[in-house]
């Protein structure tokens, strides 16, 4: 029980209950006087939230708005109590009960009048009467002004809002939200108390802390719940063009996937299969297409392995670019060993694809291909349009990496790669193959070759060839042509195996070319390439 209701209402008429009743017989008063507010000008702004106050006799009692007193209950108090058998003594004290206002009751379990109030588990009905009509007498009441409905709401709502935002701003996130609501739902609690102790105001925190707690829940919910979307998203559009590892990494923090383009230093890789129109001819449009596939599922599974992500197919050709959405710092070493990787796995690609030829009586024909990389600061990012869009890069050091692939077949090398490149590697077996300005571009490059890892360079014949190639270099830059041609034939003496015929020929048409017709003393040695 916590509310003492004053009137009752049998057949739209109003009776007293016992605690005004008793009060009016009491002062020997004729009527009860019931305010509401709206009326007579009670409460500011003329609002009609119902009875507000009850005067009876000399004492105007604050209600709520169904007219019933809000017990302020200072729990079992057993001076209170006279036993019956006292009174009906011959030496009962007449002055304990005169002048005083009696109520008789009963407080046996068994005749059913116990209840529970605030501060007591089981107390007799009759005494919540007489705390009521106590709080009267005295004037200490509990008071629910009207406008603490209000109040509440606006607790509710501000306090809803607060989390709901909280928890959808990843700046803020779930935990400092939650310590933000406890922070306010202590707030609340301690206003409540002091608004009690201090003024009797009833204002309740609890509808506050429900609604905040009751949106937390939602809302974290709903973040979760999205939160595997996107992580469902990402290892969709990713799956396909990453390794499995990184799109895990990126589901588990889809921070680190910064979309809509952004300037970074990348290495790109672009691989073409030299002679595609004369493999295909042999081919049917079903057959073509299962050849295709069976050539770019291993190089992709290759470039993968090496943390790269795969721009694009197009064609017979793979683009595919390191550093990129995720931070790589040896994005050179793993775009350069995914080259070599990607040539060893294809010795054992024609290795198959012989074997299948011979057993369909199809002529042979291996695949063999040639790649560039370059690296430089490139943008990076969600490229097209709004309707359609790839996560790709754009830049000069990407098309320079396109045309350095297709110059592997001039030099007769399998990898091709820039300055900048090569600048970041280590441990890797490379000779400068010229200085060159590729189709499209106005300023020379120095390109170089990728010839093998950390075991060639270590191999005293290739520092040997090391040694005799960038002395024959130095000699035709310096147009010292005779020298030059004797270096070259004792580079392709020192080649052990490597495949360099084609490039120490081009040197060697050059040189004799040169000796016959000297290029003069403004010639800068700059290579113009006429192809992509």
């Amino acid at each position: 029980v916590r509310r003492v209701p004053f009137f009752v209402a049998v057949d739209d008429k109003l009776y007293p209950t016992l605690v005004p009743e008793t009060l009016r017989v009491a002062q020997g008063a004729g009527t009860f006087r019931i305010k509401s507010s709206g009326a007579s000008g009670e409460h500011a702004f003329g609002e009609k939230t119902g009875i507000v106050a009850v005067s009876i006799g000399d004492f105007e009692t604050p209600t709520d708005k169904q007219g019933a007193l809000w017990l302020y209950d200072t729990g079992h108090q057993p001076e209170r109590y006279i036993p019956v058998w006292q009174v009906m003594n011959q030496d009962f004290d007449s002055s304990e009960v005169e002048g005083r206002v009696v109520f008789i009751g009963t407080s046996a379990e068994g005749l059913r009048d116990i209840r529970s109030s605030p501060l007591s588990v089981a107390v007799p009905g009759v005494e919540l009467h007489v705390q009521a009509l106590e709080q009267v007498f005295s004037g200490q009441y509990l008071n629910r002004p009207d406008w603490a409905d209000g109040v509440e709401i606006v607790g509710m709502t501000l306090l809803g809002l607060i989390v709901y935002f909280g928890v959808r701003w990843k700046r803020v996130g779930a935990v400092a939200t939650a310590v933000i609501g406890v922070a306010a739902s202590g707030s609340a609690l301690a206003a409540s108390w002091t608004a009690f102790t201090d003024q009797g105001l009833l204002i309740d925190p609890i509808y506050p802390i429900f609604a905040g707690l009751s949106v937390y829940m939602v809302t974290s919910l709903q973040r979760y719940m999205q939160t595997e979307s996107e992580k469902k998203q990402i290892r969709g559009a990713f799956s396909q063009y990453m390794s499995p590892a990184m799109v895990e990494r990126l589901a588990e923090n889809p921070d680190l996937l910064k979309l809509g383009g952004e300037m970074r230093d990348m290495t790109i890789l672009f691989c073409d299969i030299r002679g595609f129109t004369t493999i295909s001819e042999q081919f049917d449009a079903q057959s073509l297409t299962a050849f295709i596939n069976k050539f770019l599922t291993p190089m992709t599974q290759v470039i993968m392995a090496r943390e790269g992500t795969i721009d694009k197919y197009m064609g017979d050709c793979i683009m595919a670019f390191w550093n990129a959405p995720l931070d790589d710092e040896r994005h050179a070493d793993h775009g350069v060993e995914s080259g070599l990787a990607m040539m060893a796995r294809l010795r054992e690609l024609n290795a198959e694809i012989e074997a299948e030829a011979k057993a369909a009586g199809r002529k042979f024909i291996p695949i063999n291909i040639g790649i560039g990389l370059n690296t430089g600061i490139v943008c990076v990012g969600n490229m097209g349009s709004d309707q359609r869009f790839d996560y790709s890069v754009l830049g000069d050091d990407v098309n320079l990496a396109s045309r350095l692939e297709g110059q592997s077949k001039t030099y007769g090398v399998d990898i091709v790669i820039g300055e900048n490149t090569l600048a970041q590697l280590h441990d890797k077996a490379t000779l400068e193959l010229d200085l060159i300005q590729v189709k499209g571009k106005t300023e020379p490059v120095r390109v170089h070759c990728v010839l093998g890892g950390s075991d060639l360079v270590a191999d005293p014949a290739f520092q040997a060839l090391a040694r005799d190639h960038a002395a024959m270099l130095e000699a035709y830059f310096a147009q010292r042509w005779d020298e030059g041609l004797a270096l070259v034939e004792k580079c392709r003496a020192g080649m052990h195996g490597l495949r360099l015929e084609t490039l120490y020929d081009l040197y060697e048409e050059r040189l004799q070319e040169f000796k016959a017709n000297p290029p003069g003393p403004d010639w800068d040695g700059v290579y113009v390439a006429t192809s992509k």
